[in-house]
C-alpha cells in the first residue's frame, strides 16, 4: 500500500512585521527555525524567513499548501538585495506618474519580488479610483508584471512606521502581525474618556491597545454592580456612582458620604428586603393606616363642606301666609281708590261736565 505522505508545517514570514503563513517543510528535515527559504506565491517567487515550524503531522497548517523549494542560497541573496535598492527609485518614478494623471491616490510603497519579474505598487485612497491609465503608464517604465494593491489606513501606519500619541513607537510597527476588530465599546468598558483624540490612533482609526486589557476588564467586572444600582453596603444602603474594575471595589453614595466598597463587602438588596422585620409586642396593637384621600376627591370634599356652611347664609327669611294676603288686600285697596277718584264728576280734569 502506499504510504501517506505526512506533512510538516513551517510558518515563514516574509516582512520583518507581517503575517505568518505556512508552507509544507517534509522534503527538508534539517530546516530550522531562523532558515531564509525559497517558496512560491501568488505574487511569484518569494524569500521568506522561517519563524515556526510543527511537528510532523500537526494540525497548525491547512492540507492546501504549497511545499518549500529550497533552502535560500547566497545568490538568491544577492538578487533579492539588487532589486530591493531599486523599490525607492520606481517608489519616485510611480509617484510622478500618478501625479501627471492626477489621480486622487497616494503611493505609498513598491515591492519588487525575489527576481525581479513582479512590481507590487501600495496605494491608499478615499474613493474608489480607476487605476487602468496608472498601470498602463507604470509598465510603459518598468519591464516587470505591474500590480496594484489598495491598503487601509492601519496598513499606511504600519508601513510608514513612527511614533504614537503614548511617545513610543506604534505598536503595530513593532509586534503587531494583524489587526483585530476594534470597537468603541473596549473604550466603555475600560472607564476611558470618548474623546475622539483620546482613543484614535495617528491612522485616524480607534486606537489597536484598547483591545489590550479589554478581557481583564470584562471579567474584573463580573460580580460587580452597574452605575445607578442601589445596594447594600456596611455602612448603610446606597446607589452606585462609580466601578472600580481593577479594585474590585464599587463608589456608592450613602446619604451625603461616599464610600469605596469591596466586592466582598457588598450586600444585595434583595436580601435586606427580604430580611425578617423585628415581631411587634402582642400589647401593641397596629394602628390601622387611614387611607389618604386622593387629591380629587378631598377638594370634592372641601367645596361641599363650605357650600353647606354658606347655604343658610344665602336663604332668605321664609314668609308667611298671612303677611302675604295682606299686603296682596293693601295692594288691591290701594288701587281701586286711585280709579274711585278718576271717574268722579265735576272735578277739573275729568272731563266736560253737562
Amino acid at each position: 500500500m502506499p504510504q501517506t505522505r505526512v506533512k510538516r508545517p513551517a510558518g515563514v514570514q516574509f516582512r520583518a512585521i507581517g503575517k505568518i503563513y505556512h508552507f509544507d517543510a517534509a522534503d527538508l528535515p534539517t530546516l530550522k527555525k531562523g532558515d531564509l527559504v525559497v517558496v512560491e506565491t501568488a505574487r511569484g517567487r518569494q524569500i521568506g524567513l522561517v519563524v515556526t515550524l510543527a511537528p510532523p503531522g500537526s494540525d497548525v497548517a491547512l492540507e492546501s499548501i504549497k511545499p518549500i523549494e529550497r533552502i535560500a542560497t547566497g545568490r538568491d541573496l544577492a538578487v533579492r538585495n539588487y532589486w530591493q535598492s531599486k523599490e525607492a527609485e520606481a517608489l519616485e518614478a510611480c509617484r510622478q506618474i500618478a501625479r501627471k494623471l492626477d489621480l486622487p491616490l497616494k503611493v505609498v510603497g513598491v515591492e519588487y519580488s525575489f527576481d525581479g519579474s513582479r512590481l507590487l505598487l501600495l496605494y491608499t485612497a478615499e474613493d474608489k479610483v480607476d487605476t487602468q491609465a496608472l498601470k498602463h503608464q507604470v509598465s510603459q517604465s518598468f519591464r516587470a508584471r505591474i500590480e496594484l494593491k489598495l491598503i487601509g489606513p492601519r496598513d499606511v501606519a504600519k508601513l510608514l512606521g513612527g511614533y504614537g500619541a503614548c511617545g513610543e513607537l506604534r505598536c503595530c510597527s513593532q509586534f503587531l502581525t494583524d489587526f483585530s476588530s476594534i470597537s468603541i465599546k473596549m473604550a466603555k468598558e475600560q472607564g476611558i474618556s470618548l474623546n475622539p483624540q483620546e482613543i484614535t490612533g495617528m491612522c485616524g482609526r480607534l486606537r489597536c491597545c484598547l483591545i489590550y486589557e479589554y478581557e481583564q476588564y470584562v471579567q474584573a467586572r463580573k460580580g460587580l454592580p452597574k452605575r445607578g444600582k442601589q445596594i447594600g453596603t456596611p455602612h448603610g444602603p446606597g446607589v452606585v456612582v462609580d466601578v472600580l474594575s481593577l479594585k474590585e471595589a464599587v463608589l456608592v453614595n450613602v446619604g451625603d458620604q461616599q464610600f469605596e466598597v469591596a466586592r466582598q463587602d457588598i450586600i444585595p438588596i434583595e436580601a435586606i428586603e427580604a430580611s425578617p422585620q423585628p415581631a411587634s409586642r402582642p400589647s401593641e396593637e397596629p394602628a390601622e393606616p387611614t387611607a389618604k384621600p386622593y387629591p380629587i376627591q378631598e377638594r370634592q370634599q372641601r367645596k361641599k363642606h363650605k357650600a353647606e356652611r354658606e347655604q343658610p347664609a344665602r336663604q332668605a327669611p321664609p314668609e308667611t301666609a298671612g303677611d302675604s294676603k295682606q299686603e296682596e288686600g293693601k295692594g288691591g285697596q290701594s288701587s281701586r281708590r286711585r280709579r274711585r277718584r278718576k271717574k268722579r264728576p265735576g272735578q277739573p280734569g275729568n272731563g266736560p261736565t253737562n
